[in-house]
């Protein structure tokens, strides 16, 4: 099962911890807050995932 995290802003080690213990599997992370983010990007990423997570 693959899951998408996206992040909002930096997260912090429990945060950390949290994506760490609820996703087996493959992980991939998209983080909105550093670069300009490509929406058209991140909604095919979306769609390619099983599960997909949002952290404020």
């Amino acid at each position: 099962m693959s899951t998408l995290h996206i992040l909002r802003s930096e997260p912090d080690e429990q945060v950390c911890e949290l994506i760490k213990a609820i996703s087996p599997g493959e992980v991939k992370m998209i983080s909105l807050y550093e670069d300009p983010t490509n929406y058209d990007d991140l909604v095919e990423e979306i769609f390619c995932h099983d599960r997909v997570i949002s952290w404020w």
